[in-house]
């Protein structure tokens, strides 16, 4: 059958290439995440940015401010740019966000490695924050808008994928370096940045633009086109392009306004706004962020052994966690059902390092429990949250203002984010609260709550087209009903309309016509009126 063999993977290898290509902005932003967070426990670069601590374990530690900017200023970066997405996408494609973020990234580096001094040091991250909010917003926004809906969640995961991979190369990288003499400990990984943005300037001239971006701009034979390029050969574009074009003129039917405060404007874009940002805010609500940033730092102070090597397995274990669930996404992948499960099991995992912590700490045991327990946690936060919270992100935002929304969630996202990150030196630097692992006791509950919230307000999309979606939703369905619901297509109901329309003209026609009737006496022949 044709629809059959329009659905395997060589068919649509096009649109696998196209994904694959905005995907290593994913891998970008994973490299920076691993880089960075080994610095911080880098003598050769404590050296330069730190001070001497004998009773570290490194015999050097750097003090609570810096830690806090160095990785919290590329968040809130990130949070800049990514809730900037709407008004970029006014006039920029995704292709051009792409291309300012691989600008944006070199130029970050260099300052980087050019500086000694800690206030380029900060402009610089604040730079490189810029660059990875819009390549983790308009990758995505990319990948939704052009795959199919089968492949979606697989695209998806891959995006976590690249991520999770991208950590584990950089911390690879830091493993490999650490232990050099002086600065070239810390230049050398900062050196490997600019590797993926300039392949990736070079690649994105090799695919299409967003088809529903174009569509969205009123440039329909553009999208067409890119549609053509995207989907396997034979198959009639013209026709998904008309659906696509229908939903949103039904959209803009039942609200004309695009921009920041639509989001907002009325119950449906409300209701779709609040999922999409608390979907995505719920990776920061298991305590991810704290782990994937000062791992290597969060080992070195709680003695663990070898933490450079004992962060490399981590970024591993959940990578491995992460090509698992690529592999069930497309056949099963209940968004709302792993959701729930993988939080629990993480603020479990939690508050299990907090306690083994609290009643042993510093004592070589305590350390590799430490290690095989946080091993757990990033198997069950990649396999079961992490691509589950960006799918939900991506899926529910409606079309005509997907940029918005997401952006929205993204930045909000990233906002979690960065408060984990600044606040979370307070409690496991031993110059603060010295808390180390007991930062899990916090973690617990507030993974429970996200877990309670996804089970209660967070719809099922799986294989559902965006428009679909779009149907569901002004079906004002509740949660629970959405798995089951049989969608007609926005076609459809334009038809419905249409003939509703056109017969309560007919109608009022006919009851005009009768009542005129009724009103004006008929005057047959030989009457005469008095």
């Amino acid at each position: 059958m044709v629809i059959a063999d329009t659905e395997t993977i060589i068919a649509n290898r096009r649109v696998f290439f196209a994904c694959g290509v905005v995907i290593l902005g994913s891998f970008q932003y994973g490299v920076d995440f691993g880089l960075i967070g080994g610095l911080q426990a880098m003598k050769g670069f404590l050296e330069v940015f730190g001070f001497r601590a004998p009773k570290s374990p490194i015999g050097w530690n750097i003090n609570t401010e810096r830690q806090q900017l160095i990785s919290s200023l590329m968040t809130l970066g990130a949070f800049i740019s990514s809730g900037g997405a709407g008004f970029m996408a006014i006039k920029l494609g995704r292709r051009q966000c792409l291309w300012l973020a691989c600008a944006l990234c070199c130029i970050s580096n260099i300052i980087m490695m050019a500086t000694d001094k800690i206030g380029p040091l900060y402009a610089g991250r604040f730079i490189n924050g810029l660059a990875n909010g819009c390549f983790m917003t308009f990758s995505q926004l990319y990948i939704q808008e052009s795959s199919p809906a089968k492949y979606r969640g697989l695209f998806l995961t891959i995006f976590s994928v690249g991520t999770s991979f991208g950590t584990l190369i950089g911390t690879i990288v830091d493993f490999a370096t650490a232990k050099k003499p002086g600065k070239a400990a810390y230049l050398i990984p900062l050196g490997i940045i600019y590797i993926i943005p300039a392949f990736m300037t070079v690649a994105l001239f090799f695919i299409p633009e967003s088809p529903r971006w174009l569509l969205l701009r009123g440039r329909r034979e553009e999208g067409v086109k890119s549609l053509a390029i995207l989907r396997p050969d034979g198959t009639d574009v013209e026709d998904e392009a008309a659906v696509i074009v229908a939903a949103i003129e039904h959209e803009m039917e039942l609200s004309s306004g695009v921009g920041i405060r639509d989001v907002f404007a009325n119950p449906i874009d409300r209701r779709r706004t609040i999922i999409a940002v608390c979907g995505l805010t719920s990776q920061a609500a298991s305590g991810s962020m704290f782990v994937i940033a000062y791992k290597a730092y969060f080992f070195t102070m709680a003695h663990v052994s070898n933490p450079f090597a004992m962060s490399c397995v981590l970024s591993t274990v959940g990578l491995a966690a992460l090509l698992i669930n690529s592999l069930i996404v497309i056949h099963w992948g209940r968004r709302r059902v792993i959701l729930t499960s993988g939080l629990i099991i993480c603020g479990v995992l939690q508050l299990i390092i907090a306690v083994v912590y609290h009643q042993n700490p510093g004592t070589p045991q305590t350390g590799k429990v430490i290690v095989g327990i946080t091993s757990l946690y990033m198997f069950a936060y990649n396999g079961a949250v992490a691509p589950y919270a960006w799918l939900t992100g991506g899926e529910i935002p409606s079309q005509r203002l997907r940029s918005y929304t997401f952006g929205l969630a993204t930045a909000m996202g990233f906002l979690m984010a960065w408060l984990t990150q600044y606040t979370a030196p307070y409690f496991i630097n031993p110059s603060a609260l010295d808390w180390g692992p007991r930062y899990g006791f916090i973690w617990f509950p507030s993974a429970c709550i996200a877990a309670l919230w996804v089970f209660l307000f967070l719809p099922e999309v799986k294989g559902r087209r965006l428009e679909e979606i779009d149907e569901m939703f002004e079906a004002r369905l509740p949660a629970r009903k959405f798995r089951k619901y049989v969608c007609v297509g926005p076609l459809r109901l334009m038809e419905e309309k249409l003939s509703r329309t056109g017969s309560k003209e007919n109608v009022e026609h006919d009851e005009k016509a009768i009542t005129t009737e009724a009103v004006e006496p008929v005057h047959e022949p030989g009457f005469k009126r008095e």
